[in-house]
């Protein structure tokens, strides 16, 4: 990754590191020799204020004075001369004492040379660089009130030249330093990062609506804090989501099943406004021709009235199976499930049917296997047995046979209704169980039908969840409904 943590970490880790050694060595090169003047005086300094104050208590002629001063040239590497008003050497160290008093005595008479680089005078003394054999020295030559005369020197080693050494030295430890510590922090910052990658990889998926992926780190500081939080976040928009796509599938169906029914009532009125024109204009015209009577004949009179009765039975008929089927339909009609005799159910129907069936002078064959028990309203079953049956009495022709069966399979139980007569064209067979549909409307006009019956059969056998359907054969055609056995 082009802009990874991982490598701004190691490129701010180098920089601050390259710049504090660059620093180092800027303040090397400008103050360390300053530093180092200012130190050698601090200590020249230490042994002035010693000899001062020996003075003040005259005491620079003891023993103890010489032990202590002895002491200091030592440990700071001072070379000292003191002298009395008299010019009497009463102190002279071992590192350049001699050398010194000579010096010390041309102060005195003045015959000391400003040859030096002076950095301090002061009342009682007068502090210089002086070089002498190739090295400079700090110096101090002072003389007291008492009358005490001094001299002070302490070597400045070659501090350029030390300053230089500890540059490179610096250099050398700083460019280790900074590619030992790159591969450190690059090693380091890869623990890390490695969790913000995993993090990173995670809400890559989540934008893709993916919610599987799970952060599995065990650190408890922030980020593992973070992997927490973006898993309970998972959860929340996956649990969210689901709702919204629950809600957005039964929106969807509530819109659709709208639409649905604005179609269903479009063409319902549409199909009841033509099924209605025709027995409505049927009962004007008789009734207008008895309201000025066009005949005076008794039997022309009753001819009249029964066509006017005999229309008004049919819509009477068919807005009653409108009503049935509206309901069914629009789940408004419960149906009651109970185990039931379907044999004696359809017996009994069949027997009601007489004078149906010899007024048509059809034979009808039942093939009686016993009692069958199933499951379903048994209502809604007769209407179902009573649609199939009625249009097979409508439509049986040549032998005139109507033929009943029943068929039992595992834990089903399928009834049959075979008429003699013309097959179903094949366009029309998927069309059947569609509202006021007619294969042949001027015979459905004349047995009274209005192409409901079929609908209702439907509605009736989805609403139990139960299979039906329609067959062609050669001499006939078969509808079939099927229950569960009980």
């Amino acid at each position: 990754m082009k802009y990874s943590i991982r490598r701004q970490f190691a490129l701010i880790f180098i920089g601050l590191m390259t710049g504090t050694i660059l620093l180092c060595w800027f303040i090397n090169n400008v103050f360390l020799e300053e530093y180092y003047i200012h130190n050698k005086t601090k200590i020249i300094k230490n042994a002035y204020s010693f000899i001062c104050d020996a003075s003040n208590h005259d005491s620079y002629g003891t023993q103890e004075f010489v032990e202590e001063l002895n002491n200091i040239c030592n440990v700071s590497n001072l070379a000292v001369c003191v002298m009395d008003a008299n010019s009497q050497t009463k102190y002279e160290s071992s590192n350049g004492g001699r050398e010194l008093e000579k010096q010390l005595i041309a102060y005195i008479f003045g015959l000391q040379q400003g040859e030096g680089r002076e950095l301090e005078q002061k009342k009682d003394y007068i502090l210089q660089v002086v070089p002498f054999r190739d090295t400079e020295y700090l110096m101090m030559f002072g003389k007291l009130d008492s009358g005490i005369s001094f001299i002070l020197r302490t070597p400045l080693e070659s501090i350029r030249e030390s300053v230089a050494v500890a540059n490179r030295f610096l250099g050398y430890v700083g460019m280790a330093a900074a590619i030992g510590g790159g591969i450190i922090i690059w090693l380091v910052s890869g623990r890390i990062t490695k969790p913000i990658q995993s993090l990173n990889h995670i809400s890559e998926r989540m934008v893709s609506l993916d919610f599987e992926a799970k952060y599995e780190g065990k650190s408890h500081n922030e980020i593992g804090m973070l992997g927490e939080n973006i898993n309970k976040l998972s959860d929340s928009l996956e649990k969210s989501i689901s709702e919204l796509k629950t809600a957005n599938n039964q929106l969807k169906r509530d819109i659709r099943k709208k639409e649905e029914i604005d179609e269903m009532r479009k063409e319902f009125l549409a199909n009841v406004s033509h099924e209605l024109k025709t027995p409505i204009a049927l009962i004007q015209g008789y009734a207008e021709g008895l309201t000025e009577g066009i005949s005076e004949d008794p039997e022309s009179r009753k001819f009249y009235c029964d066509v006017i009765s005999d229309e008004a039975a049919k819509m009477n008929q068919m807005v009653q199976k409108l009503l049935t089927l509206n309901q069914l339909e629009f789940g408004n009609n419960t149906l009651n499930l109970e185990r039931f005799d379907l044999t004696a159910l359809i017996g009994n129907y069949i027997q009601s049917a007489g004078i149906l069936i010899e007024k048509n002078e059809i034979q009808v064959q039942v093939e009686k296997t016993g009692a069958i028990y199933a499951w379903g309203d048994e209502f809604a079953v007769e209407e179902v047995f009573a649609n199939y049956f009625t249009n097979a009495v409508n439509h049986c022709s040549g032998d005139k046979q109507i033929v009943v069966k029943f068929q039992e399979r595992e834990n089903k139980v399928r009834v049959s209704v075979f008429n003699t007569g013309d097959s179903i064209p094949e366009e029309a067979l998927s069309r059947l169980w569609e509202k006021f549909y007619k294969v042949d409307k001027a015979r459905t006009r004349e047995y009274g039908g209005s192409g409901v019956g079929l609908s209702i059969v439907k509605a009736i056998m989805e609403s139990m969840h139960q299979e039906y359907g329609v067959e062609n054969y050669a001499n006939g055609v078969l509808f079939w409904f099927e229950l569960e056995r009980a």
